[in-house]
């Protein structure tokens, strides 16, 4: 069900070595990092995990709604788009139409809402269909 989460940090920097130390002793390590290169924009992202797999993210900057991430698993595209259209529907407001994210892999198509309360909750497919 829950894919990965994540929240805002305020210094990223301390924060990404508070965690890289906790998490450690758990056998979790920072697996990716996302640069403002990456995403155009002035935020950097650390995605902690295990085998190669963020789990748990963190991230500086200006947070989109509460500063709270959720991403759901869905099964195909097609329940991404579908989770967008119904969240948009429920009165969810957009934080990011369906689309590829290419910057976390080559197949990572996900689709963004926030909920009532501003929390930003994302269904995610890792597969190219």
């Amino acid at each position: 069900m829950i894919d990965h989460f994540g929240f805002k940090v305020s210094d990223y920097a301390a924060s990404k070595a508070f965690y890289e130390r906790v998490l450690g002793v758990l056998g979790i390590s920072l697996v990716m990092e996302v640069t403002p290169e990456m995403t155009g924009t002035d935020e950097h992202h650390g995605g902690f995990g295990r085998q190669g797999k963020p789990s748990l993210w963190i991230g500086n900057g200006t947070p989109s709604g509460n500063g709270v991430h959720v991403a759901l698993v869905a099964e195909n595209r097609s329940q991404v788009d579908a989770f967008h259209h119904a969240g948009l529907a429920a009165g969810g407001r957009d934080n990011g139409a369906p689309g590829v994210r290419p910057h976390y892999h080559a197949n990572y198509y996900a689709a963004f809402i926030l909920d009532p309360d501003g929390h930003n909750i994302e269904a995610v497919c890792h597969s190219p269909e």
